[in-house]
């Protein structure tokens, strides 16, 4: 495979550079919709929504061995054959614990039902959005595993 038929994806937190690699296909959350990415693609700068972020290494890698982050949205470069996302946080499939994450969903959604005004019903939002994108991914990586 030539170096051309690849893009660089970089996915950048505030602890850092999560991934850094040359990849075929990465899939990636907007407030329109998912988006594809491949070698190529028109120069493009957005938002990141809330979602998944999802990676194809190869082009003939099947879809349950793409790799998966759960992500709360942030900003996403495409340029050349290079696209960067940069995210406050970004969870890798392997660092989510699924009953982790479902006991803070449901926190969550306590928090939620108790919140006694707007600031603090649209935190506990945010963190409801979080944890079930968390969940999503979790289900994703049990179903590969099977």
């Amino acid at each position: 495979m030539a170096a051309n038929d690849l893009i660089h994806f970089e996915l950048v937190t505030l602890d850092g550079t999560k991934f850094g690699e040359d990849v075929y296909e990465v899939i990636l959350p907007t407030p329109d919709g998912y988006i594809g990415v491949l070698p190529h693609h028109i120069p493009l700068v957005t938002i990141a929504s809330p979602g998944i972020i999802s990676i194809r290494r190869k082009p003939g890698d099947r879809d349950d061995q793409m790799e998966y982050y759960a992500t709360n949205g942030g900003a996403i470069e495409v340029l050349g054959n290079v696209v960067r996302v940069l995210v406050d946080e970004a969870d890798h499939e392997a660092e989510i614990n699924e009953q982790e994450a479902q006991k803070a969903f449901e926190r969550a959604q306590e928090l939620r039902e108790h919140a006694k005004d707007q600031v603090s019903l649209n935190e506990a939002q945010s963190l409801i959005d979080r944890q079930a994108v968390r969940l999503q991914v979790a289900g994703l990586r049990r179903r590969k595993r099977r």
